[in-house]
């Protein structure tokens, strides 16, 4: 039996995942208390019991929190296959969807929301360090976290708990708060002041073909390929579980969004990490 634990920060997307879970074919109880966990799985493991995936929804509103991981080593040494899957996501996102449905934290429900997010933080430190998957939700859209959690419990592709996200972006409208590693492609000739493509984006073909024809378009991905190949797998191993790779241009329509493109396209397959593609200000106005 697949015995899996779905954790993390309140806020964190844990709800939507056990749901995608369920979709999946996943028998999902939600906050069941830490001290029951070890009889559910008792009463699950029947002989011919239908029951063979089953994920298991737990938080800071269990109480207790901090009994889990011995709750966890004790279903592993009676021979239960346990993974853990810990959501995280950051704290101005948090604090945003806070604010958005307008609910107080569970570890602060008098108080300030961030200082409950950094108080479950603390409670949830060693569940994380020793979780087997992290999604960092902080960016992703509700079919990419389906994407990733299929990755996991469906295809059982390895999985080094990384979401890449390559961001075109236009300098015009300012650079990306949450960007790691900024690339400037203004250098490149710009299709906006070509009469035939000013109206077009790096979406459309006869951009991207504009755009690729000068050979440091080439050069230049071929440079940030190798970096990229070098660095992601350093950064996993350091556990970062985010790297937002921004490419900018003046208005984020044309230069930036084809090779945003093109480098998505060049890492996509090449390692077992989440990897998504957006543009920012490709349909913002102006240039």
């Amino acid at each position: 039996m697949r015995f899996v634990i779905v954790t993390g920060l309140s806020g964190g997307g844990k709800a939507t995942a056990l749901k995608m879970l369920e979709d999946m074919g996943f028998f999902c109880v939600d906050n069941l208390p830490i001290s029951l966990i070890s009889k559910f799985a008792e009463l699950l493991v029947q002989p011919n019991g239908e029951v063979n995936k089953v994920a298991l929804g737990l938080d800071v509103r269990t109480g207790n929190v901090e009994e889990l991981p011995e709750a966890l080593s004790q279903l592993k040494s009676h021979g239960y296959n346990v993974e853990v899957l810990f959501m995280e996501c950051s704290e101005d996102t948090l604090i945003r969807r806070y604010k958005e449905s307008r609910r107080s934290h569970p570890c602060a429900p008098d108080g300030r929301v961030e200082d409950g997010i950094r108080k479950e933080r603390r409670l949830l430190e060693e569940i994380k360090r020793d979780a087997d998957y992290i999604i960092d939700s902080s960016n992703l859209l509700t079919r990419e976290l389906k994407a990733e959690l299929e990755r996991i419990f469906i295809r059982d592709e390895e999985y080094t708990n990384l979401m890449v996200t390559v961001l075109s972006f236009g300098y015009k409208h300012g650079i990306p708060v949450d960007a790691d590693l900024v690339f400037d492609v203004r250098f490149l000739p710009n299709p906006f002041y070509v009469e035939e493509l000013r109206h077009s984006t790096g979406l459309d073909p006869e951009v991207q073909k504009y755009v690729m024809q000068f050979p440091e378009a080439g050069e230049f991905l071929d440079r940030l390929e190798g970096m990229l190949t070098f660095l992601i797998p350093n950064y996993v191993k350091e556990g970062k579980t985010s790297l937002v790779v921004a490419i900018g241009c003046t208005g984020g329509k044309h230069r930036s969004v084809t090779l945003a493109g093109e480098i998505y396209k060049r890492l996509k397959d090449k390692g077992h990490y989440g990897i998504k593609l957006s543009h920012r200000d490709v349909k913002a106005p102006g240039t």
